[in-house]
């Protein structure tokens, strides 16, 4: 097989990119750092499967083919920002969340490398290392305190060992992989979402109906409360001044001989309180017989479905 020259394969390339980004309508800007080779070719045949498609290659090499292709799809310019760094196109046609799912499922666990910066915390449980008690002052030289128990060194309490973001250093990575943990696990990160002309955090994805929900409902009680507050009618306040305008006729009715219907029960329950513990004692009453009744009824039924219709000498 041929091996094509380097203008001809910049020419697919840019042939290439430019085909997915009109032919997909989403995609996932991810970064792969850490991410290996071997790794890679697994993750790409398995999102193949899925009908998604991977392309990275030079961040000058992709500006350049969107730039191309800005005249045809102007909303591509939105992307140019963040070609920095690892990074390349995740294509797909379907459900975002379950391919950001299928992404970010595809994770090797690594051992901690000096000078690399960790992705998160680690932290050392309390343990019996197993190891001899030649290793006491290495544990010593990090503040960590140990004891022998029965001829190796026991770590008596829980360390952090490594904090998120900052640098591995030789001594805390060494202790890692003589206790034989992998702490971190990479894969590919996503950085931005595109659908349809629009750039945003994948974090969007994480927002349900019920969060949509709950933001509008708190958004129309601001606007009540200040609504009310200043004296300013509007459609989210209306409901709570109505009631509170009926609930200052009902003061000035009970406080004065002016009545009207809504006030009469009121009244009648001020003037007699045994009225309102009649009224409320039926009702209660009647929620408690209720599965009493429920109950005899199902007992009724199940005789019934035991006789089957006939008698014990029929």
């Amino acid at each position: 097989m041929v091996k094509e020259d380097k203008t001809t394969w910049k020419a697919n390339y840019f042939l290439k990119i430019i085909k997915l980004l009109d032919e997909y309508p989403k995609c996932f800007l991810v970064s792969c750092d850490n991410v290996g080779s071997r790794q890679m070719q697994e993750i790409r045949a398995a999102l193949r499967a899925e009908g998604t498609k991977l392309l990275f290659g030079k961040n000058t090499m992709m500006r350049k083919a969107i730039r191309g292709h800005l005249e045809n799809n102007p909303a591509l310019e939105k992307l140019l920002p963040y070609l920095r760094g690892n990074v390349g196109f995740v294509f797909t046609k379907t459900d975002l969340i379950e391919t950001r799912d299928k992404v970010l499922s595809y994770r090797v666990a690594a051992p901690a490398r000096a000078g690399a910066l960790a992705p998160l915390d680690v932290t050392v449980p309390k343990q019996n290392t197993g190891l001899g008690p030649e290793k006491t002052s290495f544990f010593q030289a990090l503040n960590i305190q140990t004891k022998i128990t029965k001829g190796t060194v026991e770590i008596m309490n829980d360390v952090k060992l490594v904090t998120a973001g900052e640098k591995v250093g030789a001594s805390e990575a060494t202790l890692l992989n003589m206790l034989k943990i992998s702490p971190f696990s990479y894969g590919l990160i996503i950085e931005q979402v595109y659908e349809s002309g629009t750039v945003f955090s994948p974090k969007i994805l994480d927002i349900t109906e019920d969060d949509l929900r709950g933001r509008f409902l708190q958004g129309v009680a601001n606007v009540a409360a200040v609504s009310l507050a200043i004296g300013y009618p509007t459609t989210a306040s209306a409901p709570h001044s109505i009631i509170n305008g009926f609930k200052n006729l009902l003061a000035i009715s009970v406080m004065t001989d002016y009545t009207f219907p809504e006030a009469e029960r009121t009244k009648e329950y001020l003037a007699d309180p045994s009225k309102f513990a009649s009224a409320v004692a039926p009702t209660s009453a009647a929620a408690t017989d209720a599965p009493a009744e429920e109950k005899k009824e199902e007992e009724e039924e199940d005789e019934s479905d035991d006789d089957m219709g006939f008698g014990l000498f029929d």
